[in-house]
Parts: C-alpha cells; structure tokens; sequence
C-alpha cells in the first residue's frame, strides 16, 4: 500500500486537513485510531453517506483502526441545515434508526484482526450527564464568536428563520464526541464531508483545550458534483438511499451505469477499490470507446456487490441484459423483475388492448399511428418477440408472472405495461 494521504490525494479525497504533514506522520508511525460519525435523521444512510464508510474502509486496509460512530444523541438534535430548522424526531424512532445504520455500516468494515473497527453510540456518554454538567465540563471551552463564525450557523443567523439554541449547540455535541473518543479508545483523527468543518475542527479545539499534550488531527472530503449540474445521489425519483427497500438494487446499479462519461473517472476514483491501473485502464476505455460504458458497468457491479452483495448484483444485471432482448426475461424474479420496470415509463391497465394501443398510451410512440410505423419498420417488440401484425393483441398468457409486458422500441426505448384487473 502507497502512503495512505498520497493514495487518498490521489482518489481526489483530501478536501481540508488540519495538518496533513502531521497527519502523514502520524499514519507512517501508526496505527491511528480514527472515527467518522453519522446521524440517524433518516431511516437510511445514502450515497454521500457511503463517500464516508468507503473512505474508513480504505484507511483501515492502510492499518489504522475505524471507530463507526451512529449518533443516537446528534441524532436528536439534528446538524443545522442551511435554511430552516430541522424537525425532532421521537427518541424512539431515532433509537430504531440506529440499529438500522448500524447495520448499513458494519458489512463495508473489518471487525476482527488487530485493527478490528468498533461501532459506537453518542449517547453512551451523553444520556447521563446532567445540563449542568454540560455546561460546566464542556461548554465553558467554547467560545460563542468562532461559534457562530461557523458557515452553517452564521447562515441560518443571517436568514429569516434564525436558529434555536437547541441546534446552536450541535457543534458542542460534535466536539465532545471527539474528546471522549479520544479519552476511551485514544482516537486522534476524525473524517468528514467538508461541509462538516466547523464541526470537525470543534472536536480539535476542545481536545486541545482540556488536553494539553493531545496531537489530533481533522480530514475532510471534498464535496461531489456532477458535471451537468444536478446533485451527486439524487435521481429523477429522489435520493438514492443505501437501504434495498428505499432504493432497488436495480434502481441503484443503474445511478452507476447512467454515470456521465465526464464523470465516471472522479466516481471511479472515490467508489473503486480497483487498483490504481485498473482505474487509468478504464479511464483510457472510456476515452477511446465510451460507447461501451466498460467504466460505467464495472463501477456497477464494485458498487452493486458491495452495497447489496453478489446475488443481487447478478439479478440486476440479468434483468438489465433481458430488458433489452439478451436474456430471458421469463427466468428474472418477480421482483426483480418489477424493480427494473419501475424504472422505465409504465402504464397499469385493466386488460390487454391491441399493441399499437398500448405502445401510444405508455409513450413510447407519439400517436397509433406512429406505433403503426413503428411495427411496419420491425422495431416493435413486446417481451422481446418482435410484433410483426399491425392489429397484434397479447394474450393473457404472454404477461410475464402474470402481471407484465415489456414494450420496447427499437434497440434502446423500454417501457411496460401492468394489468391489474
């Protein structure tokens, strides 16, 4: 393994660092004992989530030893958002959110060998300890002036929501977890999105206000863009969560193989755990043919695999190969099967109705007597059969798992019908 800042800098991953010389040092005398938190505001962890576990889980391959720290506590306080205030959610929702993230996390980390990661609560320490307490032990070392020189909070000062005392003290939270880290398992270095700073540097400037000798260190990532401009983890449909029941694998293989060529370097970069000459190999296919999405297809599969393991991995790209006419679409899980439907432009209907009706209600065809044409020409197809009859009917026995047909036009234009009656 290259130094680890250096393979990190070089996976476009070192946003801002409180001292990376320092911090070079402290890994080559290593190991370092580091931990990443995340805040159950959701019932899922999502793909800007998974920037943040990948990333502990290339710093401990390096050797170091990951502490996966789920909020239980900053999960019922809520980090500032930018414009308004969050909503609290009930302890008891929080607490099953827990579990839920937990779960997410502790398959992409090693939890045996010397360097075994260990997932943590904030709450472990933080339910117990009176507001007097807080105030007194903790809050006595911040100062209000750099606290709201924080970006998060001076925004949410200067706009018309203003911000409660309640999520002014998030940042305190934050810190303190990093001092009680530091304290129980000798943890020196926390990561984060850069958008996070503020918060990770509050842990910093506490450890070396209580602890005189303490040498501790910040990472944060850089934000990911998108070159067209939209969001990095978001869809037409909405975010693209972690969680199977949230975001179809399917749904999930495909936000990867959708990747933008301009893209999919970056992507493969952060996400891959593919070698450094594995990654330029397919950076030189996608420059040279990047009409074969070779880089796209394998970021799919790594990430697919990953997330949701290798068996869901080879349904959804089964289904994506008999969608468009290269395998069985009989033999996909029904499942499966309405996962990858869901995604393309569907109709429900009651019964069967001929297939020039059905291609111009879905939209495949501007008009019947588009879809006309479009079965005179020989690019009509439904369940990957050719329609070769301008009147063409489907029976009921051609619905696959009794439910569907797949309408495809020409080599690439999907879309599907649902008979409910």
């Amino acid at each position: 393994m290259t130094d680890i800042v250096d393979e990190l800098t070089w996976r476009g991953l070192v946003a801002l660092s409180t001292d990376e010389d320092a911090l070079r040092k402290a890994f080559a005398d290593g190991p370092v004992t580091f931990y990443c938190g995340f805040d159950p505001t959701a019932p899922s962890l999502h793909l800007g989530n998974l920037v943040q576990i990948l990333t502990m889980r290339r710093i401990q391959q390096a050797g170091n030893r990951p502490l996966g720290l789920v909020g239980g506590a900053t999960g019922l306080i809520g980090d500032p958002k930018p414009n308004a205030e969050r909503v609290l959610n009930a302890p008891e929702v929080v607490a099953q959110w827990v579990e839920r993230l937990r779960a997410q996390i502790a398959p992409l980390l090693d939890f045996e060998g010397p360097n075994a990661a260990v997932m943590v609560n904030n709450l472990d320490w933080t339910q117990g300890l009176s507001a007097i307490e807080f105030l007194r032990d903790v809050g006595k070392h911040f100062r209000v002036n750099k606290m709201i020189a924080k970006e998060a909070v001076s925004r949410r000062l200067n706009s018309d929501a203003g911000i409660s005392f309640t999520e002014f003290s998030y940042q305190i939270l934050q810190g303190m977890d990093f001092l009680e880290l530091y304290r129980r398992y000798g943890c020196t270095l926390q990561t984060g999105g850069s958008d996070q700073w503020g918060n990770l540097t509050s842990g910093t400037d506490l450890i070396h206000r209580v602890e005189a000798d303490a040498v501790v260190h910040a990472l944060g990532t850089p934000l990911i863009t998108k070159a067209d401009g939209t969001k990095f983890g978001k869809t037409e449909s909405g975010t693209v969560w972690l969680d199977p029941e949230m975001t179809t694998p399917y749904a999930f293989y495909q936000f990867w193989l959708n990747a933008d060529d301009r893209d999919v370097s970056k992507f493969l970069r952060i996400f891959s755990f593919r070698s450094r000459a594995e990654i330029e190999e397919l950076e030189r296919q996608t420059e040279e043919r990047p009409q074969a999405r070779a880089a796209q297809r394998a970021l799919a599969e790594e990430l697919t695999t990953l997330v949701h393991g290798p068996d869901q991995t080879a349904a959804v790209v089964a289904a994506s190969r008999a969608l468009f006419g290269q395998g069985e679409l009989g033999d996909l899980d029904a499942r499966t099967l309405a996962a990858a439907l869901s995604e393309v432009p569907h109709i429900q209907v009651a019964e069967l109705g001929p297939v020039v009706d059905l291609f111009a209600e879905v939209g495949l065809v501007a008009s019947k007597s588009a879809a006309r044409r479009t079965v005179k020409e020989g690019g009509a197809y439904v369940n990957n059969v050719k329609v070769t009859a301008e009147d063409a009917v489907p029976a009921a026995e051609e619905l696959i798992h009794g439910r569907w047909l797949v309408l495809r036009r020409g080599k690439k234009n999907l879309a599907a019908v649902e008979v409910t009656g």
